[in-house]
């Protein structure tokens, strides 16, 4: 198994399940140093993608999943075109944990679609995060009109 840190869609253990059956979740826990941002907005549908960039005075808030060796070629077709892995340390309740997660490949900036940061609060609300965090995602810059 190898230890996966979702902070996007797939922080949603039903959609995790989806996309990678075999691989349960281990718990939730923050990425400190890091903040959740978005970019690539020629690559997405309606607007900016999720990602994580370097910010010493942050922390995104990620669920942890043992991903089985049948499921990572499944998470890499969903990922891996646009994003590279980066192996991590993140913070939980039994201690720091690494971890590797997807990063966008691009430069930041762009305004991810209403409909995509909603997605994204509801897997934070799915996957446990706080409700701070869960009211930040939801107050974000978005655009509210695809195209």
């Amino acid at each position: 198994m190898v230890l996966y840190a979702a902070y996007g869609s797939n922080l949603d253990p039903a959609r995790m399940l989806v996309r990678c059956p075999h691989s349960p979740g281990r718990g939730t826990g923050w990425l400190p140093g890091w903040r959740l941002t978005f970019a690539g907005e020629e690559h997405g549908w309606d607007g900016a993608l999720a990602t994580v960039v370097e910010d010493d005075g942050s922390a995104v808030f990620i669920h942890l999943y043992d991903v089985a060796r049948e499921d990572e070629a499944a998470l890499d077709e969903w990922e891996i075109d646009l994003y590279r892995r980066v192996r991590v340390r993140v913070q939980t309740l039994e201690g720091a944990q690494l971890a590797w997660l997807y990063v966008l490949d691009t430069h930041e900036g762009g305004l991810p679609s209403a409909s995509y940061l909603g997605i994204i609060s509801e897997a934070a609300v799915a996957a446990g995060a706080p409700d701070d965090y869960v009211r930040q995602l939801r107050h974000r810059p978005c655009r509210s009109v695809s195209g």
